[in-house]
């Protein structure tokens, strides 16, 4: 794969992240942020294996992974958590209306373990842009993989969702800014001139 295709693969995927991570409801991936994030680790492979610098696309994978993983755990944890006070509520009738202590622990539960996961998913991806910006000379990812991180940490109170959004548009734009690297000129073998 290019340098061209994967930076703009990559640069296609940070925007769709961006965008989906806008338009989703309660933080969650939505399905553009889904196609988004294929799209930058398949772009994030040619960028590694252009630079020859593997972690580049091992770190961008694990951040993946720890995403998903966390997604998954706090969706289980939610459903599990509503689904125990809706029988809680319909076993006691009198109490009806009343959320059980169970249920709101659970939830908030949910809520942590998601934020756990989006931190440590934030801090892969942080690596993965540090290397890259290292490689590429482009120190924008610098500055996205780090606001991308602060934005994690602050989803615990959801103004993290801004800065997770920011982070992803900074990418986009240094992805979209990578350089090919100066081409050196072959050394010309001195003509000889016969006088």
């Amino acid at each position: 794969m290019s340098l061209e295709s994967s930076k703009t693969l990559s640069g296609v995927g940070a925007i769709l992240i961006a965008v989906g991570s806008f338009t989703s409801l309660s933080g969650f991936m939505g399905i553009l942020s889904l196609i988004g994030i294929i799209l930058v680790l398949i772009g994030m492979k040619g960028l590694a294996d252009f630079y020859g610098e593997k972690g580049i696309f091992d770190n961008a994978l694990y951040g993946f992974i720890f995403g998903i993983i966390g997604v998954v755990v706090a969706i289980a944890l939610f459903v599990t958590a509503l689904l125990s006070g809706i029988s809680w509520s319909m076993g006691m009738m009198s109490e009806m209306g009343k959320i059980p202590w169970t249920t709101i622990g659970g939830l908030l539960l949910g809520w942590i373990t998601f934020v756990v996961f989006v931190i440590v998913e934030a801090i892969f991806y942080r690596k993965a842009f540090s290397l890259l910006s290292e490689k590429s000379g482009e120190k924008m990812f610098d500055t996205a993989g780090l606001i991308l991180l602060i934005g994690a940490v602050l989803t615990i109170i959801l103004i993290g969702a801004i800065l997770t959004l920011i982070a992803w548009i900074l990418a986009a734009v240094a992805f979209f800014s990578i350089k090919p690297p100066p081409t050196t000129e072959q050394p010309q073998a001195p003509t000889s001139s016969t006088t």
